[in-house]
């Protein structure tokens, strides 16, 4: 039996909840993100990405290309919301759902035969009901795998329908450009390119050991997902709603340093945690327990962010407010929660162009060494200490 995954995309999701908000935005070039010089395009719409407007592109950039557009600074929680409302419509018609981003679904049908007459069929009435719904334009693709299904959502858009039936999975990719190939991105491609590299079909034909001598350890799955071959299953949809730290002191305190010294700690790792899961966070609760086991928590929403710099304000404004130097303090800790999916690395609404590079190339670092490899000087006591 041939695996049938559909894979689901809202497109231009930040752009159409604006639209469906300010219906004089319709029609008109609109870049979501930050509306200063310094900002950073989180999203944008066909309309200016016609003028070569991307996300990640520096607002000065895209003001330059395209002077006409309408910047919207965006509103997570507003995102978040529509975003549940389109899960909500399809957990309750699809047997199997992983949500893999705040703006697309995956979904396994496989075997619904018994109890549908036509797989293409189910997808579209399917995708009727969530643009009925919702008023929001949605595009899929179906295919065996993950991976054909993704490219063919792609290959659908705008708002449209893609079905690539088993067995000619190479056959449809083999046309594309390389960068249509998940995992494939910009300095892959422009090394690929450089080889003159320019088309799946030339990966399709290369042997694996060489694409492998070429791209390293990711070498193989490039070129399995170039030859449309992907088993990876469609996960249950299950959200992470929390992350949280505390320590217990060996010996209680009320060193004011000692102190902010750990929570500058804690929140630069869970920060990092954060960005790695690709999440962002719209609470934040500060934890204090007193030596005579007394637990208080105070707790301070914020605009949804993953920046390490934001959340420390807020929480060295809660520990300076609320507690002073005269009880010992045997406890402490950190929990973020409302917590969103959708912002690959960290706020593209919040942050400048220099704090964002800065953010990635800290978290690059990490990722290959541990989180340990590059610290903040401040936390270089705390480092030492533990």
């Amino acid at each position: 039996m041939n695996r049938q995954i559909i894979h689901m995309d809202l497109d231009s999701f930040f752009v159409s909840v604006e639209r469906l908000l300010d219906s004089s935005l319709n029609g008109k070039p609109v870049i979501i993100g930050g509306t200063s010089d310094r900002g950073v395009v989180a999203s944008c719409s066909y309309e200016a990405r016609q003028f070569g407007v991307h996300s990640a592109m520096p607002s000065r950039m895209a003001k330059q290309l395209c002077p006409q557009a309408i910047f919207v600074r965006g509103d997570m929680d507003s995102y978040s919301r529509h975003s549940n409302v389109v899960t909500k419509i399809i957990e309750e018609r699809a047997p199997l759902v992983e949500k893999a981003s705040i703006d697309e679904h995956y979904i396994d049908i496989t075997g619904m035969d018994r109890f549908i007459k036509n797989s293409m069929l189910w997808s579209h009435e399917l995708r009727e009901s969530i643009i009925k719904e919702t008023g929001l334009p949605i595009s899929f693709g179906l295919s065996v795998n993950k991976t054909v299904s993704k490219v063919a959502t792609g290959e659908a858009k705008p708002s449209g329908e893609k079905r690539v039936d088993a067995g000619i999975e190479k056959l449809f990719l083999a046309p594309l450009s390389i960068k249509k190939i998940p995992g494939i991105g910009g300095k892959t491609f422009t090394l690929l390119r450089n080889m003159g590299i320019e088309k799946v079909e030339t990966i399709q034909q290369m042997p694996l050991p060489m694409i492998q001598r070429v791209l390293g350890e990711n070498g193989q799955s490039i070129w399995k997902k170039a030859n449309g071959i992907d088993n990876n299953p469609v996960q249950p949809y299950s959200e992470q709603k929390s992350m949280s730290s505390e320590t217990t002191f060996d010996k209680d305190t009320t060193d004011i340093e000692q102190l902010r010294r750990v929570l500058i700690k804690m929140i630069e790792k869970l920060a990092f945690d954060l960005r790695k899961s690709k999440k962002v966070t719209g609470c934040v609760t500060l934890k204090l327990r007193y030596s005579d086991f007394q637990t208080h928590t105070f707790q301070t929403k914020v605009a949804y962010t993953a920046s390490d710099h934001v959340l420390l304000d807020k929480i060295l404004e809660l520990f300076k407010k609320n507690y002073s130097r005269r009880v010992l303090i045997r406890l402490i800790g950190i929990k973020f929660s409302n917590l969103v999916s959708g912002f690959t690395q960290i706020n593209l609404f919040d942050d400048s162009e220099e704090m964002i590079n800065l953010y990635q190339s800290m978290d690059k670092i990490r990722k290959r060494f541990g989180f340990k490899a590059i610290m903040k000087s401040i936390n270089l006591k705390v480092k030492n200490d533990s």
